[in-house]
């Protein structure tokens, strides 16, 4: 997805589509695999990534939030995967749209609470980018976090990190090694390993 129509955040609408692409590839059996976020299975990542993209919704407009703790997962979805994934999406793709490309403070659920328009976009869509290669990789599947948008990613990623290790949002980053790419280098900033299997 290359317009920005959904969103109005090319950035979003992509890292959307990687989140959607990979709910949708996850085999029924498959929900209670682990995943490379620590003492989670692959549902609670899903609940996660919803309750995350519903949170930055509710900051934007004012609505109601994730109805439970995004950082603790209950593992029990209250509809489809795709439905609870689809809902969420559409929440945040809706409030993004109502926010100006040159807005200079946006309340967002990350430190320090605002952003500018870009960044927080940014910092949405890098949830969702990298939670969808959580759930592709602990099911099996193809990354769909692509060189592109992992290098779109990792100038918010740096920018908004740091604050949230200390709340236990992303594990310390991991050192750069020979040959990594893009994504390789996103994924060890954000304190995960590339090559992570289950």
């Amino acid at each position: 997805m290359n317009d920005d129509t959904a969103t109005g955040w090319t950035v979003l609408n992509d890292a959307h589509e990687a989140l959607r692409t990979a709910v949708r590839g996850v085999a029924a059996g498959d929900w209670d695999r682990p995943t490379p976020c620590a003492g989670w299975n692959v549902t609670q990542v899903l609940q996660h990534a919803a309750g995350d993209q519903l949170g930055f919704a509710a900051f934007i407009t004012g609505g109601p939030g994730p109805s439970e703790d995004p950082f603790a997962p209950s593992g029990t979805l209250s509809a489809s995967p795709s439905a609870v994934a689809e809902e969420a999406m559409k929440a945040s793709a809706d409030a993004w749209a109502t926010v100006g490309k040159d807005d200079q403070e946006v309340a967002v659920p990350v430190p320090p609470g605002k952003l500018t328009a870009s960044l927080g976009a940014g910092a949405c869509a890098l949830d969702a980018a990298v939670h969808a290669w959580d759930i592709a990789v602990a099911t099996g599947q193809p990354s769909p976090l692509t060189p592109a948008l992992a290098r779109e990613l990792m100038p918010v990623a740096t920018a908004i990190v740091e604050p949230l290790r200390a709340y236990g949002a992303y594990a310390a980053a991991l050192g750069a090694e020979d040959g990594d790419g893009d994504v390789a280098a996103l994924l060890r900033y954000l304190g995960r390993r590339p090559d992570w299997t289950a």
